[in-house]
């Protein structure tokens, strides 16, 4: 993320790069998308989830072109290289006049070349893993690279805000109890304030804020390090993920099945839009991931192909989890974070199935946090970098750590609306990272391509929406999107 070309890593197969793109779309947006379903009707929702999974979709194949512009120019100016080491090693003549025709004859021959030597060394294939940042700093000029940072800083922002007011959230819900019952921690038919009692004298709000500085004491010092996620620890938060969502997929199907259908939501609800749309954004969120995802798969023939399959299983698994949650519980009944509708003693008897679907964003998004907040660190370090500079020790190791964390913190301190913080995160920050910036990396680097290359070059990883009205319908729909919830927000406001 902060923009360097690294190493490739260990390759794997084609399906399983699609199991690993699966695992990163799938995450906790998922579990804020019942409730925006059932706020904006069934019908505004599927047909809304549909397109923008396609839009989603059309960026990606950008992001993929994209990749493979840029392993072309970085392979070309490899040949470059070694072609001048080569001439310079065999050239035994000085005359100025030779030099002179032989340059002239190289730039003459230049496109015919790059077209001649792709038999050798296919220039597009995707070898490198040239991240976002790299790929903005070779096709955008310094404004947009600094654009480009800033979007990725503010949409980092936003998930570690929803991750910190996400692990709070759930502990409150699941430990609180108006009733004292503290084996059912969210009951039917029953709406909690803020201000209700949680322990004797404390609020459920009080018990909020104490586990979110618990929270905090406990990982906010990783961002002061660095710190990876291990290959053992993403398959047993993978694991845990698809365990809890089959859990309650069957539980949702079983009640529906024995007649305890609670949910009757509308067709459309259009108030509820806006925050579907932020939330829907933010669970196809893949493309700011895509070259550590892509450069290790060991064949990409059939890449494109691979892409559209993973979206429509994404499609299908949501639109399962979301069509049983609205129909199995009331609409005004659905928290904002799904699992916790099971921690209901009505819906799950068994006491160690409640704790492990309402604990379950606990352990999940608590590994997240410090990759999440290390990486925004390191993200507002080559924001500022400049070439040969250093930074003090106190800017390195306490000034970024710092702006890196106390934001988020503070947002999760003063409103624990996960709806609202997942939209207005995929509203704003989403809509850059998923429509706006592959649009203009994707027009940039056919250009870069055709210049450096020659006219008549092909690129092998192509996006299938080659032409330019693709590229000017994204932009066209992100800045309407970006406009339309703006408005929403400032109308809604107005009437409050």
């Amino acid at each position: 993320m902060a923009g360097e070309i690294t190493e490739t890593g260990e390759l794997y197969s084609p399906y399983v790069g699609l199991v690993y793109m699966f695992n990163l779309i799938v995450g906790t947006g998922a579990l804020t998308m019942p409730k925006a379903f059932a706020t904006a009707g069934w019908l505004v929702s599927l047909v809304l989830l549909v397109f923008l999974g396609f839009m989603s979709f059309v960026t990606t194949t950008f992001v993929v072109e994209a990749m493979a512009a840029a392993n072309a120019q970085l392979h070309w100016k490899r040949m470059e290289n070694h072609q001048e080491e080569e001439d310079d090693d065999s050239s035994t003549a000085s005359d100025s006049d030779v030099l002179v025709q032989d340059n002239y004859e190289r730039a003459e021959k230049r496109p015919i070349l790059s077209v001649q030597r792709r038999g050798s060394l296919n220039l597009f294939e995707i070898t490198d893993r040239v991240e976002m940042g790299q790929m903005a700093c070779m096709f955008f000029n310094k404004v947009g690279v600094n654009l480009f940072y800033f979007c990725i800083i503010i949409y980092l922002y936003g998930d570690l805000a929803i991750y910190a007011a996400a692990v709070p959230f759930s502990l409150m819900q699941v430990t609180c109890s108006a009733t004292g019952n503290e084996s059912c921690g969210v009951e039917a038919d029953t709406k909690h304030n803020d201000t209700d009692p949680c322990w004797g004298p404390l609020r459920r709000v009080d018990a909020y804020r104490i586990y979110l500085a618990v929270f905090t004491l406990l990982l906010g010092p990783f961002t002061f390090f660095d710190v990876q996620k291990t290959k053992y620890l993403q398959i047993l938060t993978s694991l845990m993920r698809w365990v809890a969502f089959a859990i309650m997929i069957v539980l949702a199907l079983v009640r529906i099945g024995h007649g305890h259908r609670e949910g009757h939501p509308p067709l459309a609800d259009l108030s509820g839009v806006r925050n579907l749309f932020g939330v829907c954004v933010y669970s196809f969120m893949c493309q700011h991931s895509l070259p550590s995802l892509i450069t290790p798969v060991s064949s990409k023939r059939h890449l494109t192909r691979l892409v559209f399959l993973d979206y429509v299983l994404i499609l299908s698994f949501y639109g399962l989890l979301c069509f049983t949650a609205i129909f199995c519980f009331r609409g005004d009944s659905l928290m904002d974070m799904y699992t916790l509708n099971f921690a209901r003693c009505d819906v799950v008897s068994v006491a160690a199935v409640r704790f492990f679907l309402g604990l379950f964003p606990v352990f999940t998004i608590s590994t997240n946090f410090p990759i999440i907040a290390v990486t925004l660190r390191n993200n507002w370090k080559t924001l500022f970098h400049r070439e040969g500079g250093t930074y003090p020790w106190v800017v390195d190791r306490v000034v970024f750590p710092t702006i890196t964390l106390l934001p988020p913190v503070l947002v999760a301190f003063c409103t624990h609306d996960l709806e609202s913080l997942v939209g207005i995160t995929g509203a704003y920050a989403g809509t850059g990272i998923q429509y706006v910036i592959p649009a203009f990396l994707v027009y940039h680097c056919r250009k870069d391509t055709q210049l450096t290359l020659g006219y008549g070059t092909v690129n092998k990883h192509r996006s299938p929406f080659r032409h330019t009205f693709w590229v000017g319908f994204v932009l066209l729909w992100a800045f309407s999107c970006f406009f339309f919830v703006t408005a929403n927000i400032v109308l809604s406001e107005t009437k409050v």
